[in-house]
C-alpha cells in the first residue's frame, strides 16, 4: 500500500469581508472551518440633535 503522508497545514483564507480558519479534526476525521466576519461599516454613537 502507500505510505501515510503527514497532514499539511492549510493557511487561513483571507477575503475582503471574512477570514476562514481550519478547525481541528473531530473523531470522524471531519475538518470544518471557522468563519470570522469583518465589520461592513463603522458604527457611530448616536447623538441627539440640537434643539432649534
Amino acid at each position: 500500500m502507500s505510505e501515510h503522508k503527514p497532514d499539511t497545514k492549510v493557511p487561513d483564507g483571507q477575503t475582503r469581508f471574512f477570514t476562514t480558519r481550519p478547525m481541528a479534526p473531530n473523531e470522524k476525521g471531519f475538518v470544518g472551518f471557522e468563519t470570522v466576519w469583518k465589520p461592513f461599516q463603522k458604527e457611530v454613537e448616536y447623538k441627539t440633535p440640537k434643539r432649534p
